[in-house]
């Protein structure tokens, strides 16, 4: 399957306290780190070629991952540098590691869904990008896409329409030019590469049907601690 790029060099200011010391793919979630439980779906998913884009504290992300062995993946890592480069930025410093066409993901998302499916989809569509989408209905966080007859209308973070009801569900897939146009020095948005490629007509879509979580929030974190107990053992996850 395409290999992985996971953003994780954010610097998670939302979660201060917790995150002044440590990045927010460590936080503690039931005795284990969130990374733990994102490294293990991957592999379930079939996954085995990983990119960690980290910048925040990536040196401990790196030691704690390490080369993914031990959770049966090669896992090579993109720093961001000096400054942080911004969710398109790191994907375009990472791309001489994610080779033709690959998944981004972000570094606080746990994506429970087909990855093969939406590999699959992604590729016969021709496209240069695709995003999964959900129907969110305001749930889950603010709905962000006007979709219908297997097609995104509208996306987008800043601009809500009552025409919204799906959300970006945080698993995008594209192929190696669809991120040349980015500046490589200058922060720049993963939402701005998406709007860009759906005013060209290159946005493929795949809708999900299993929820999302996250710990980018407070809330988040109290939800993905209450599946894991709930999921009997976190050990399967």
């Amino acid at each position: 399957m395409m290999p992985v790029a996971i953003l994780a060099g954010g610097l998670a200011t939302r979660l201060r306290p917790l995150t002044e010391t440590i990045p927010k793919a460590l936080i503690d979630i039931a005795g284990r780190p969130f990374l733990d439980y994102q490294l293990r779906l991957l592999r379930s998913k079939g996954i085995t070629e990983v990119v960690l884009c980290v910048g925040y504290c990536g040196e401990q992300i790196r030691e704690y991952a390490d080369d993914g062995s031990r959770f049966g993946l090669h896992i090579r890592y993109s720093f961001d540098g000096s400054r942080l480069l911004g969710t398109a930025g790191a994907v375009r410093r990472a791309l001489p590691l994610l080779g033709p066409q690959f998944f981004v993901l972000y570094g606080d998302s746990y994506l429970p869904c087909d990855y093969e499916n939406v590999e699959r989809r992604f590729l016969r569509s021709g496209k240069l990008g695709l995003m999964t989408v959900f129907r969110n209905e305001g749930n889950w966080d603010a709905s962000n896409v006007e979709f219908a007859r297997g097609r995104i209308l509208k996306y987008s973070k800043v601009e809500p329409s009552p025409s919204m009801h799906h959300i970006d569900y945080g698993l995008g897939a594209f192929r190696h030019t669809a991120l040349q146009g980015v500046p490589s020095e200058k922060a720049f948005d993963l939402a701005s590469v998406y709007q860009d490629l759906l005013h060209r007509g290159e946005l493929a879509a795949c809708r999900i049907g299993q929820r999302f979580y996250e710990v980018g929030s407070t809330q988040g974190i109290v939800q993905f601690s209450e599946f894991v107990s709930n999921s009997g053992t976190n050990n399967d996850i």
